[in-house]
């Protein structure tokens, strides 16, 4: 049974999921109202079919997937109360901000599925490029949608939140650590031991290197993304007992990054400058 389906929003990473669901065969639409020229190009280019508000959207729609910044994500969720149909919340949230969007979505009449993202924000070339993992008892209904394309979806046993869960879990060392090693090279450049300790890791974690130039790369350009993540994942650590500083103090790093298009080996110095002097001032 081939479904009309709708992505909330066509960012980098919505429009690899609607054109999975596109080369499955399905009717994938979107709402172009209020949204930008490049958000349009990739939703084309995905193959989806503008219908130009979400009023149109949530009429015409039997399943809608929220793919969103995660600051965005109850926004979005409240722009289609009354909804009747099912609602995937696949963004980088907490257990609780699904488990909090499901009362009120679900309140109006949609059934909601837990969803996390894991994998590149582009369209997968490959089968298991990106995973979608779901939650929920409509997920393997969700699941089955993606019949014959690059998107590997996995059903997470469990209540809903499960598959949040995991996301935050996953997303605090692959994005948690980046922030770290940028907070430790700005460390080691204000006690004046930088040159030390990239010659130690060359010896003794010669990847380090490496993947803090990487982390530089993604605050710059991701980094603005990745604050709610970031509070979010604390927020799921709080909830679960467990000390939250880790990922706070993520967010910061990542509120102090510029955002930049540039993402040469220069971007990591005006990275760490930044994360020292978020005001613009030396504080040695």
């Amino acid at each position: 049974m081939r479904s009309i389906l709708g992505v909330l929003y066509p960012g980098e990473m919505g429009s690899s999921i609607g054109a999975g669901l596109v080369q499955a065969g399905h009717r994938v639409l979107w709402a172009s109202a209020g949204r930008s020229d490049a958000t349009a190009k990739r939703a084309i280019d995905a193959g989806l079919v503008d219908v130009g508000t979400v009023d149109r959207l949530v009429a015409q729609c039997d399943v809608l997937f929220s793919v969103c910044p995660p600051h965005a994500a109850t926004e979005v969720a409240m722009a289609i109360r009354g909804f009747h149909g099912i609602f995937v919340e696949a963004n980088a949230v907490s257990p609780r901000t699904v488990r909090d969007i499901a009362k009120s979505v679900g309140s109006a009449g949609a059934s909601v599925v837990d969803g996390g993202i894991i994998g590149p924000p582009t369209q997968p070339s490959t089968a298991g490029q990106t995973r979608l993992y779901v939650a929920g008892p409509q997920a393997p209904a969700v699941a089955r949608l993606f019949d014959s394309t690059p998107v590997d979806v996995r059903v997470v046993d469990g209540e809903l939140g499960a598959a949040s869960a995991l996301k935050m879990a996953y997303a605090a060392w692959s994005k948690g650590t980046a922030a770290l090693l940028l907070a430790i090279r700005a460390l080691a450049r204000t006690s004046a031991v930088e040159p030390d300790l990239l010659r130690e890791w060359d010896v003794s974690l010669p990847d380090l290197p490496g993947r803090s130039l990487q982390a530089g790369r993604s605050a710059a350009t991701k980094g603005w993304r990745w604050i709610a993540e970031m509070e979010e994942i604390a927020d799921t650590f709080a909830d679960a007992g467990l000390p939250d500083g880790f990922h706070r103090a993520a967010a910061e790093i990542y509120r102090r990054s510029p955002r930049l298009d540039q993402t040469g080996a220069a971007v990591l110095e005006t990275v760490i400058e930044a994360v020292r002097h978020p005001d613009g001032a030396d504080r040695r």
